[in-house]
């Protein structure tokens, strides 16, 4: 076995490899579209939630619990949002 062959069935391993790493990870078109989908609307449902804490913050200055729980539910979604960016 000369060193093209070695070059050859590593190349072929390493692709089969990424195939079926990719077929685990990307299930389908229809399942991808509805996680983009999700992402999207969590991320609107974050920026808006971290509106309303700036707003509290400033507009209501004595409410610091409401703050608090309105800014980190907004960092709660925006958690959910980063999982589903890198598992799906």
């Amino acid at each position: 076995m000369n060193q093209e062959d070695v070059d050859k069935i590593i190349a072929e391993a390493v692709a089969e490899s990424k195939n079926e790493s990719r077929k685990k990870w990307h299930k389908g078109k229809s399942s991808h579209h509805n996680v983009e989908t999700t992402r999207r609307i969590l991320n609107w449902v974050f920026m808006l939630g971290f509106l309303a804490a700036i707003v509290i913050y400033f507009v209501l200055p004595e409410q610091r619990v409401l703050f608090f729980c309105v800014g980190f539910g907004a960092i709660a979604l925006k958690l959910v949002e980063f999982y589903l960016r890198f598992m799906f």
